[in-house]
């Protein structure tokens, strides 16, 4: 079962049509169908590592200032408990708790994948990010994921490999600035040759402002401890708003995936958008 990286950005690509969509789309249509879904999205960082374990888990608005339109989506999935039992068995010694009644699917998953599997039929399960945690901690738990792609799960982290949102430009929503682009590079060099060298980015001279929260990134180590030297193939790559990339991998798909052309970037920001303190 493949395996992806997903840049998401503003959480208006759920509502929208553009060639970060369209790419997704094309992705979810490429993809053998999955057993269930395994997200780890930037917006369930926390104090601890946990897994959705619930049958029905509730769709999460984690954002504020947007239209209600946003706030109206449903992402109805079901849940997979014995799949969320798999993952904390596979990671072991690494504890991980079982979440039936907290979390559910917050933005970072349902803006994904209403477009790559719009009809909400396969389950789904949010693994977290523990805060406490160092890089190497989190690249490692996505080696040990591997065995459940073997059990037809299809894994994707959701993230952005550069999201400064105090950095944002708004006369610039398909332009990134020049550290974003550079680091953004540097990535996308060591994806798609060896995966397990992505740990030394954080000696990169841009690191600092490409990454000033671990949030959005870690989902990307992920997805690379899982590929560990396999090379990940480029889905997309774009920027939004100067200090946001939009780039996305793919691992083990053999498909050449193109996104549509003539079709818009990235979502426009919604007017007052807060550029601080947000949950983008």
């Amino acid at each position: 079962m493949p395996a992806a990286f997903i840049g998401h950005g503003n959480p208006m690509n759920a509502l929208e049509r553009n060639r970060y969509t369209e790419s997704w789309k094309a992705f979810g249509a490429a993809v053998p169908t999955p057993r269930a879904i395994l997200v780890i999205s930037a917006h369930w960082y926390t104090n601890a590592t946990a897994v959705t374990a619930m049958q029905l888990p509730r769709t999460i608005h984690d954002f504020y200032g947007f239209p209600q339109e946003l706030f109206d989506v449903e992402y109805p999935s079901p849940g997979a408990p014995e799949i969320a039992e798999l993952v904390a068995d596979v990671v072991k010694p690494t504890w991980v708790g079982l979440d039936v009644d907290s979390w559910g699917i917050d933005h970072g998953t349902w803006s994904v994948l209403r477009h790559a599997f719009p009809d909400a039929s396969i389950p789904v399960v949010q693994l977290s990010l523990n805060a406490f945690k160092d890089f190497g901690h989190h690249m490692d738990i996505g080696r040990k994921l591997a065995p459940l792609r073997a059990e037809g799960v299809l894994i994707i982290g959701s993230g952005n490999i550069v999201h400064n949102l105090r950095a944002i430009d708004f006369s610039q929503p398909d332009a990134g600035f020049d550290w974003t682009h550079r680091f953004d590079d540097a990535a996308g060099e060591l994806l798609q040759d060896t995966p397990s060298e992505v740990l030394t980015l954080d000696s990169h001279a841009d690191f600092s402002a490409a990454v000033p929260t671990p949030d959005h990134f870690l989902p990307m180590l992920y997805i690379a401890g899982l590929a560990d030297d396999q090379p990940l193939q480029p889905l997309i790559k774009g920027y939004a708003a100067g200090s946001l990339s939009m780039t996305a991998y793919t691992l083990g798909l053999d498909q050449d995936l193109r996104a549509a052309e003539g079709v818009p970037g990235a979502a426009e920001l919604p007017e007052g958008f807060p550029t601080l303190d947000s949950n983008l």
